[in-house]
């Protein structure tokens, strides 16, 4: 095997594994934080969808957090039962259920606007750097996506 080959071969040269490690670092990072809170990183990453817009389908927000449904629904039912979110049937089609803030989901916003900045710090990317890594790991995933 030529050194062009092993070299492709490494592990370090992988770009899954380096997105699966730094993932994986991020999200470690996130525990503490969110734990101040009583939230997971996914109950976490729910309410930022819904923070964004209130009053989603369960479909649209699996979608939009690329969870599956066997995912969603522990989740929504445990953020459900801390009070934060309300399930709804719609009632223009029984077969979907709708997602809302609670007012305890709605004033956990104002509370929880620490986790980011705290995030940005451990980061340690400049504001330029930041950007251009969200660009092209959105082109990246856009690409895999076809989105």
């Amino acid at each position: 095997m030529d050194n062009l080959k092993e070299e492709m071969l490494k592990l370090d040269n992988q770009l899954c594994f380096s997105l699966y490690a730094t993932a994986k670092e991020i999200i470690r990072r996130y525990k503490p934080l969110l734990d101040n809170f009583d939230i997971t990183y996914t109950q976490y990453i729910t309410l930022l969808v819904l923070w964004e817009k209130d009053g989603l389908k369960v479909k649209t927000l699996g979608e939009r957090l690329y969870l599956d449904s066997g995912t969603l629904t522990p989740l929504l039912t445990k953020l459900e039962s801390k009070g934060y979110i309300l399930k709804k049937k719609d009632t223009k089609d029984s077969r979907e259920t709708i997602v809302y803030l609670t007012d305890k989901g709605r004033k956990l916003k104002e509370k929880i606007v620490v986790v980011p900045a705290t995030m940005g710090a451990c980061v340690k990317l400049e504001s330029d750097d930041f950007l251009l890594l969200q660009t092209l790991l959105r082109k990246v995933r856009s690409g895999l996506t076809g989105a």
